[in-house]
């Protein structure tokens, strides 16, 4: 279990999961894109939105999988298991907390519930669990971080 596992798997992590919600997002199974949402935070621009999130969205998976590292660590052991069960909190904190109520807060051009006959176009929020994106958006958001905690946890629980 070292740092450079964490940031391995973190990275790996995150490739599958965003590559797993684009590929749900052009199935039509969600029409979340997170790194889309991120992007729009710091740009109006959506050719540069999706290229900037993209890269916030890799830096976050690296800072989770660090998270994830300390956990770890402070726990004294390491499983592809353990990784999943965080993987299911780290994905139940992103569809309840983190998108549902903390992105609207600081991001400039996402609504509100209480928004109405906006001045400049909207992004609408996403909701609890992120539903307004779609019935099946809950689903495919948690088995894909659920994804992401199982590779994190394997690159930790690797021996060497």
């Amino acid at each position: 279990m070292s740092i450079w596992a964490a940031l391995a798997g973190g990275f790996i992590g995150t490739l599958v999961l965003t590559t797993a919600l684009r590929a749900a997002n052009a199935l039509n199974l969600t029409r979340i894109d997170l790194p889309f949402l991120l992007g729009t935070a710091f740009t109006s621009d959506r050719t540069r939105a999706k290229a900037l999130g993209y890269g916030v969205h890799f830096v976050n998976g690296l800072l989770f999988a660090m998270l994830y590292y300390a956990v770890f660590v402070a726990v004294g052991y390491s499983s592809w298991w353990l990784g999943t069960v965080f993987g299911l909190v780290h994905g139940l904190f992103a569809a309840t907390a983190l998108v549902n109520i903390l992105l609207p807060l600081v991001h400039p051009r996402m609504g509100a519930p209480h928004t109405s006959a906006p001045h400049v176009a909207l992004l609408e929020p996403p909701g609890f669990l992120m539903l307004n994106y779609g019935p099946r958006t809950p689903t495919v958001t948690l088995a894909a971080h659920l994804v992401y905690g199982t590779i994190v946890g394997l690159f930790l629980a690797w021996p060497g």
